[in-house]
């Protein structure tokens, strides 16, 4: 969240250590961002984004302790302005819609390409809000499920018919 043109600061939320360490990996290769902070659980998440106030943040949903969603909903309650990927191997529309709803500016999954993660975190510290094309496939299946009733369309063709 600095205001500087330095590298984009990046927290790593993970409990799996080779995961974060693969991101570790990843990012420093890039001359436009570095790892300042890496964490198991959420509640670690929360510790770390207080001390190291990231620009981007790499957040797991499912982890002992504290799960992401959680700390999202914690971090984002503190910092309005956190800028959150969920990077997780979760799909489900509910798991998407909750993450979106509580603040997450992405959400990938982990068997997205090193290219996308990173193509992704400058576009959501540029401001920019994206999901996978899995996930948006997910979402697009689901966004109609909420189909009127026969009741519903009945008083909406007599409306019609006054109209």
């Amino acid at each position: 969240m600095s205001g500087d043109a330095g590298p984009i600061r990046i927290l790593a939320v993970d409990d799996h250590a080779l995961l974060r360490e693969g991101i570790a990996g990843l990012v420093a290769g890039q001359s436009d961002m570095t790892l300042v902070a890496q964490a198991s659980n959420g509640r670690e998440a929360i510790h770390q984004f207080r001390a190291h106030r990231p620009d981007v943040t790499l957040m797991d949903l499912q982890m002992p302790e504290m799960n992401g969603l959680d700390a999202m909903i914690a971090i984002r309650g503190e910092f309005p302005e956190a800028r959150i990927i969920v990077l997780t191997t979760y799909i489900g529309d509910v798991q998407v819609l909750r993450a979106l709803k509580a603040g997450a500016r992405a959400y990938l999954l982990k068997n997205l390409l090193h290219k996308e993660l990173l193509e992704t975190i400058r576009a959501v510290h540029a401001g920019k809000k994206t999901v996978s094309p899995e996930v948006s496939f997910q979402l697009a299946e689901h966004a109609t499920d909420d189909a009127l009733t026969p009741a519903e369309v009945r008083v909406l063709r007599l409306i019609a018919d006054c109209v």
